[in-house]
This record gives structure tokens, sequence and C-alpha cells, in this order.
């Protein structure tokens, strides 16, 4: 049991180290569009081969197309209300708007690592490293745009440790009920997952992205695509 909350605090540490690595760099715009833009790539080769696929062969498409429609409109609510109660500076909106998304995503991911490790199952390394390249760009944006408006760094990396100990909890949830969830409840939180994460890469992380790195965005963003693409090739 301590094992899945060890692995998915672990693979949620790397928002944390990316937030990290956000605050203490002291990156420029272009440099945050940039990462921003490998993340959005990374992410949505995640969505597409580690989430929708699966949860499709998991649980069918029932399952699949109400997970992917309720975690859209769970993050285009929580999205709306960050731009109407968040910080005045757009920039901290744009990252406030990532930690939801992360956390939205990181929830769910961890119960299947909890799940999986309860099952019996290894976790597979390809899928811990898809779950890093693609965490790690995304705290660093999150945090980068944050510092960037004024927040300060104790405060943005209080957050993303919150999300760490969260999906901890939620891995050691998973191994616990892992005879008490039906492959469609899996799938379900497979496609939630997806449909948050596709959500917030076109709602605010390409455009942001493109708006701080220009064209070169689509460059990068196929590069974070084919790296999360062959980790996560079986």
């Amino acid at each position: 049991m301590l094992s899945a909350a060890g692995w998915a605090g672990l693979a949620a540490a790397f928002l944390l180290l990316g937030a990290w690595l956000g605050v203490v760099r002291e990156a420029t715009t272009r440099t945050t569009g940039l990462v921003m833009g490998f993340g959005a790539g990374a992410l949505i080769a995640s969505v597409s081969f580690e989430l929708t696929e699966d949860a499709f062969e998991r649980g069918g498409g029932i399952p699949l197309a109400i997970g992917l429609a309720l975690g859209a409109l769970t993050y285009f609510i929580g999205d709306l209300a960050i731009a109407r109660i968040g910080p005045s500076e757009a920039r901290g909106d744009t990252g406030l708007a990532l930690l939801l998304g992360a956390a939205l995503d990181g929830v769910p991911e961890s119960l299947i690592i909890g799940l999986t490790l309860g099952l019996g199952g290894a976790l597979e390394v390809a899928f811990f490293v898809s779950v890093a390249v693609s965490n790690l760009p995304e705290g660093f944006a999150s945090a980068a745009s944050q510092h960037e408006a004024g927040e300060a760094s104790r405060v943005i990396l209080l957050r993303w440790l919150v999300v760490v100990v969260v999906s901890a909890l939620f891995g050691l949830i998973g191994f616990a009920l892992y005879d008490a969830l039906s492959p469609e409840a899996v799938a379900f939180a497979q496609a939630f997952a997806a449909g948050a994460l596709l959500t917030m890469v076109m709602d605010t992380m390409a455009p942001e992205a493109f708006k701080d790195a220009g064209p070169t965005t689509g460059l990068i963003a196929v590069a974070g695509f084919a790296g999360a693409f062959f980790l996560s090739v079986r």
C-alpha cells in the first residue's frame, strides 16, 4: 500500500520539481512559452495514447464519452472561476489555470497508479516516464507564470506540494479500492483526466505558448508529442 502512495507521489513530484525550476530559474517569457509548447505536445500524446485509448479498451465508449465531457466541463468552469476571482495579472491567471489542470489530471492518474499496483501489476516504466515528461514542463510553466505575476515563491511551491500530497493519498485510495471499482469506473477516471487535460491544452497552454514563443511553438510541440509517444509505445 505504501508503495502505491510512493509511486503516485513520485510521479506528481515532477510537477513540484518543474515548479521549483520555474521559480528559481527566472525564465524569460520566450523560454516559458517554449517549455509550455513542449508540454502541450507531450500532454496531447498522453491524452491520446495513455488515457483515451486505454479508457476505451477498458470500459468502452459510454464511460469514455461521459468522462471526457465531465472532465472538459470541470476544467472549463474552473478556468472561468479563476478568471473572475484570480489575481489581476493575466500571467497569474494562466499559472492557476495550469495548476487546476494538473490537479484534475493528477488525482485520477494517481488513482490509476494505485489500482494498477493493487491488482498485482507492475507499474510500467514507459507510463511513469511519460507522466514525468508531461508533468515537468506543466509545473515549470505554471510556476513561472505565477512568479512573473508577482506571486511569492513559497506560496507557489506550497500549492504544488499540496498537489503532490493529494496525489499520494489518491494512490493509497486506488490501492485500497482495487477490488471495488469496475473497469468502467477506472475508464471514466481516465477519460475525465483526458477531457480536463485536452481542454487545458487548447484553452490555456497552446495560446499562451504561441503568444510567448511565436511560430516556433509548433515545432517544439511536435518534439514533445514525439517524445511522449515513443515512451508510450509498448
